[in-house]
């Protein structure tokens, strides 16, 4: 069996160990690629090739594909969009309805491919460009608003802290790690709450000081998290306020400009 594979389903759970029952700890989208490092007769163990991520997966929901095609950098460029109805239909006629930032490998003329198998696009996709961050990083991130919490998650369906800023990177051009604690390595150090900017991504951390979670900064005094869903709260030096819970729910620690 070749190791390289991509995701065939809309959204498919990856798990931390080999077992329905285990822990979900991130998830894959359609058109994402994975290496396949270990195989059982059910599981897969693979590394995501977009975020080097690991973990268990169903094999029934990968498609297997050749080193040439994993490897074709230029034909992953094209993303599904930030709408709710993207929708793919392949040649039976079933409907698959895909996630916003999904890829759809070797997309022209209105299909994509996997492996052989041919899919007709409904919607128009895109490619994002980081040169555009800032005019549409507001935009695609209140699209997730209300979207659940869920642990692991990176798609409207459900959605974790780090899945998305990922996400909403990842639909404006650039690529992020997959957790808050990896996240927070990247970019350059916002030495103060007042000079953070519309894109600026904070990062708060528990009583241990391990960064927990992660949020985009859309000004100086708010931020959009996912908390429980996807909120807008508002922030000051000691962290976020939830008035809702009348509290602080997180601790601010740092932020940091990527962009």
């Amino acid at each position: 069996m070749e190791p390289y594979h991509v995701c065939r389903v809309a959204v498919a759970p990856l798990r931390s160990e080999p077992s329905d029952r285990s822990e979900i700890v991130s998830t894959l989208l359609f058109g994402d690629r994975v290496l396949v490092i270990e195989k059982t007769e059910k599981w897969c163990f693979v590394k995501n090739h977009h975020d080097q991520y690991e973990g268990w997966m169903d094999h029934k929901q990968l498609q297997e594909i050749t080193s040439l095609q994993y490897h074709d950098e230029q034909s992953y460029q094209y993303l599904t969009a930030v709408n709710f109805d993207n929708r793919l239909i392949d040649d039976a006629g079933t409907v698959y309805y895909l996630s916003p930032g999904s890829t759809l490998p070797f997309y022209q003329d209105c299909y994509c491919y996997l492996a052989d198998q041919r899919f007709e696009v409904k919607t128009t996709p895109f490619i994002p460009n980081a040169a555009e961050f800032y005019n549409r990083v507001e935009a695609t991130a209140k699209f997730f608003l209300n979207t659940p919490y869920l642990w692991g998650g990176r798609s409207f369906f459900g959605i974790d802290c780090s899945g998305f800023t990922q996400t909403v990177y990842k639909l404006c051009g650039i690529s992020l790690k997959r957790d808050a604690s990896q996240q927070v390595d990247h970019g350059e150090l916002v030495d103060f709450l007042a000079s953070a900017k519309l894109g600026d991504l904070a990062f708060f951390d528990n009583d241990e000081g391990k960064i927990t979670h992660v949020g985009l900064m859309l000004g100086n005094d708010k931020i959009i998290h996912s908390a429980g869903k996807v909120r807008i709260d508002p922030i000051d030096n000691q962290g976020i306020f939830n008035a809702e819970l009348d509290r602080y729910t997180h601790k601010l620690r740092v932020i940091k400009r990527i962009v």
